[in-house]
C-alpha cells in the first residue's frame, strides 16, 4: 500500500464519521425541538415522545431543515413565531452537537 492509498483510505473514514456525527445530531435536534413545541402545545408522557417522533419524521421528507421547519410552523401557529421557531432550531443544533460529541467521547 501506498502512502496516497493509506490518506485516502483515512480521508473517507473521515468524511463517513463525520457524515454519520451530522446524521445524528440532526436527529437529536429534531427530536429536542419535538419535545420544546411538544410542551408548548401541552403535551406531556407519552403524547410529547410520540408528538417528538413526528418532528424527528418530518425531516425525511426533503433535503434540509425547511420541512421541519414547516412541521413545527404549522402546529405552533398562533404559539410561537417564525423568528422563535428557528432561534430554537439553531439552539437545539448547538445542543445536539454538543450531546452526540460527548456521546462520541
Amino acid at each position: 500500500m501506498s502512502t496516497f492509498d493509506d490518506r485516502e483510505r483515512a480521508y473517507e473514514a473521515k468524511f463517513a464519521h463525520d457524515a454519520d456525527l451530522r446524521f445524528r445530531a440532526e436527529a437529536r435536534r429534531n427530536r429536542l425541538l419535538g419535545e420544546w413545541a411538544a410542551g408548548l402545545l401541552g403535551k406531556t408522557g407519552e403524547a410529547a415522545r410520540t408528538y417528538a417522533m413526528t418532528v424527528v419524521t418530518s425531516d425525511f421528507e426533503e433535503p434540509g431543515d425547511e420541512d421541519v421547519y414547516r412541521k413545527l410552523a404549522g402546529d405552533l401557529e398562533g404559539v410561537a413565531d417564525a423568528a422563535t421557531i428557528r432561534k430554537k432550531m439553531a439552539e437545539m443544533m448547538t445542543e445536539a452537537r454538543r450531546q452526540v460529541v460527548d456521546e462520541a467521547k
